[in-house]
């Protein structure tokens, strides 16, 4: 994947005050709670 996945909001409080999270694949961090997301694309397919 050349692009990332970018969220609209932090899944804890809400807030869309993100910011990528260092150098870690995926990661973001929410300034309004300080807390660190992952965001990780698992796959496109038909649910077993």
């Amino acid at each position: 994947m050349s692009e990332r996945a970018v969220p609209f909001h932090c899944p804890y409080c809400g807030e869309e005050d993100l910011e990528p999270y260092e150098n870690t694949h995926g990661g973001w961090y929410c300034r309004s709670c300080a807390r660190a997301f992952v965001v990780k694309f698992i796959g496109v397919g038909v649910r077993i």
